[in-house]
């Protein structure tokens, strides 16, 4: 059976690249806003995108994040703040815009997880800190102690401050930046709440789901086979809902840790979710590029926020190689005049020095550009990997396992590029 292997990162989509009203790379944040009407979702190919849910079309679309959008956050006086790869963080008006009205700036590596209570904004970034901004004057408060990447952070009700790491810690800060390791798993943590009662909810790589009591008593849920990347707490406190990279999404009732659904549908790495102001609804955001609606009473679909586009893959080519391609086209599109995606366009790309393709933003490494890709180059990227290749690539941690499939893929690659 032909199978495509992603080491740490799954990417796979049905369809090529969006329109500039879509995304066009994965979903990795979405954001309902309080009347019920709008949302906003961010993702891999750097938008950041408001909305009309009702109406199922975008109302604005901000481009300024140069890489991808991973955290979002509503501020209390209705800002928005927009985060990810940059290390910036963008506080935009209502409405968007253009450009954000303020930018925070101080992290020297990608920001992961952003939360925000009254006057002050949390960030959590893979430099390792957690900052705590003002957003009075725009100052931060630098919180050091995890050791590796930070990759989420919240506030608890009684407004302390949370984070958790790479490094498998919990940490509980203090006013004046000391911490307290309030709970330590020696694995890798993806994802963090903190509950009405004062208990912590979170997920890691091992696809559990961790509740942990005020008093420090746990309970361990096996939410999916692959990490965990996100949850959402609804409005009421009850249920909690838990997304992984596998595609798996859950809804879970806290009191009992019992399963009260698992959504099918979505097939496919699910990156971010959250409940609606009223709890009816759950979104969705993931790897198809869908901003997608659940009624999360009744553990059913309503669909995407917009109609999927087209599957328009060129015609008469390797078969095999377009549906092995088709995981690829998450983020990149095979011509020129597509809309803004996650990668480069490969349209062109056999016999292309790496780094090369003007106006992508490539990351340091490949805009050293010491590659000319072609089948043997891009055999060998997808044999041993970008990490290894290429390494500080922005470019997913993927192989294509199978000979058969990677064959294919050439062939397809090299008819479908010209």
């Amino acid at each position: 059976m032909r199978r495509l292997f992603w080491v740490f990162l799954l990417l796979a989509a049905p369809a090529l690249a969006q329109d500039l009203s879509r995304h066009g790379g994965p979903v990795r944040a979405v954001l309902p806003l309080p009347d019920g009407q709008h949302i906003v979702s961010a993702g891999f190919d750097h938008a950041v995108i408001l909305w009309d849910a009702r109406a199922g079309q975008a109302r604005a679309v901000a481009r300024w994040h140069r890489g991808s959008v991973n955290a979002l956050a509503l501020l209390p006086d209705g800002r928005i703040a927009s985060a990810g790869e940059g290390g910036r963080i963008a506080l935009w008006a209502p409405g968007l815009g253009a450009a954000p009205a303020h930018v925070l700036e101080g992290h020297s590596g990608q920001i992961a997880s952003l939360a925000a209570r009254g006057g002050f904004l949390a960030s959590a970034a893979w430099d390792g800190t957690a900052r705590l901004w003002n957003l009075a004057d725009g100052s931060a408060q630098i919180l050091e102690g995890h050791r590796g990447q930070v990759n989420a952070v919240a506030f608890r009700a009684d407004g302390a401050l949370i984070s958790a790491g790479f490094d498998g810690t919990i940490r509980l800060w203090a006013a004046d930046g000391s911490n307290q390791i309030i709970a330590e798993f020696g694995l890798p943590l993806n994802a963090l709440l903190a509950l009405p009662d004062g208990g912590i909810a979170a997920g890691g790589v091992d696809g559990m789901l961790r509740l942990i009591a005020p008093n420090g008593a746990m309970r361990e849920v096996e939410a999916g086979a692959r990490p965990v990347v996100a949850l959402s707490l609804d409005a009421s406190g009850a249920r909690i809902a838990v997304a992984s990279l596998g595609g798996d999404v859950t809804i879970w009732s806290l009191a009992d840790a019992r399963l009260l659904h698992r959504l099918e549908g979505p097939g496919l790495p699910v990156w971010s979710l959250a409940f609606g102001p009223d709890g009816r609804l759950l979104w969705t955001g993931g790897a198809d590029r869908q901003v997608r609606r659940w009624d999360a009473l009744r553990g059913r679909a309503i669909g995407p926020i917009a109609a999927p586009p087209q599957d328009n893959l060129p015609a008469g080519l390797d078969a095999h190689g377009a549906q092995v391609f088709r995981a690829c086209s998450a983020c990149h599109a095979l011509t020129p005049d597509a809309g803004p995606m996650a990668g480069p366009h490969l349209h062109g790309v056999f016999g292309r020095r790496m780094g090369s393709l003007p106006g992508y933003a490539y990351s340091e490494r490949l805009a050293r550009g010491d590659i000319i890709w072609d089948a043997a180059t891009i055999g060998d990227l997808f044999t041993r990997g970008p990490d290894v290749v290429t390494p500080g690539t922005k470019m997913p941690v993927q192989r294509v396992d199978n000979a058969e499939d990677l064959a294919a893929l050439l062939r397809f690659l090299e008819g479908a590029t010209r």
